[in-house]
């Protein structure tokens, strides 16, 4: 089979997007502070794009060097339930932080860990039926005629993952929009207990504004070409199409550790303690919110 440069790009950014996650995975799993709902989640999102970044990897060496289509069919199962739980634990993200804004008093409660779990149990457990479509018969092996723009994936099945992934997006603009009005009026009230004036005020809303608007425009941006053409392309469409809004959508997984997970201080200070030598697991942390995060 002739080496396709563009497989040869997804393969490395797999290499990237697994070794950028394989240090927040294991931070956070050797750290016993990191176990707070914020951070559990933050894991979460971690170890899908982690499952990315190697399904990447088994998907080139296994169609260069051990063709075979049934384990096509495994590794395509493994990229989408990774995808699909990534997307996913951003959504829970979301909801998480707009919780700790909402009902601030009572989110540092028994509540919000239950809550936590039922997220992470639905998220894997969604995603993990999705991946296995292909792998228990809804695949075009046998019925070419039904290949959508991602072999052996389906034309229906692409268009339920593309339908969801709207579904994703409408409710986490939704939320943040709200996060953004919650923002917005803590900041005034703060401003106007403490005499500040009105442009420190203008400032600090303008701050928390441009980052919400950043890390949806950074979601957007990488998944909503992908998305869109799952839903107008079909297997007669041409491949390099696939490629050029595909590689958007897998630069999501490497970037979400630099804006959810290297951007934490408290992360940072772990980091800095590793590279330094001088690693404590019982280091104390600063409890903070996830709005913070």
């Amino acid at each position: 089979l002739a080496l396709n440069p563009w497989d040869v790009i997804l393969c490395i950014s797999g290499t990237i997007i697994s070794c950028e996650n394989a240090i927040v995975v294991v931070v956070i799993f050797y750290t016993p502070a990191f176990r707070a709902p914020m951070f559990l989640l933050i894991g979460s999102l971690a170890t899908a794009d982690l499952l990315a970044g190697l399904g990447l990897i088994l998907h080139f060496a296994f169609v260069y060097f051990i063709p075979s289509e049934a384990v096509s069919l495994v590794t395509v199962g493994l990229l989408v339930t990774s995808f699909t739980a990534s997307v996913s634990s951003l959504l829970t993200i979301t909801i998480d932080r707009y919780l700790s804004l909402y009902n601030a008093l009572t989110y540092y409660s028994e509540r919000t860990v239950t809550r936590t779990y039922i997220m992470l149990i639905l998220t894997w457990g969604a995603s993990v039926c999705y991946g296995l479509l292909p792998i228990v018969g809804w695949n075009c092996l046998k019925e070419p005629s039904t290949c959508s723009i991602v072999k052996p994936l389906t034309k229906n099945h692409l268009i339920i993952l593309s339908v969801s992934f709207f579904m994703v997006f409408a409710v986490m603009l939704q939320l943040y929009v709200q996060i953004c009005k919650i923002v917005c009026r803590h900041a005034h009230q703060i401003a106007v207990q403490r005499h500040f004036l009105a442009s420190s005020h203008y400032v600090t809303t303008r701050k928390g504004i441009a980052t919400l608007a950043v890390i949806l425009g950074t979601f957007a941006s990488c998944w909503l070409p992908f998305a869109i053409y799952c839903l107008l392309g079909d297997s007669s469409s041409p491949a390099l199409y696939t490629y050029v809004t595909l590689l958007p959508a897998t630069y999501n997984s490497m970037i979400n550790p630099v804006i959810y997970a290297f951007r934490n201080q408290e992360i940072q200070k772990v980091l800095w303690t590793v590279c330094c030598g001088c690693f404590s697991s019982a280091m104390p942390f600063r409890s903070r919110s996830p709005s913070d995060v």
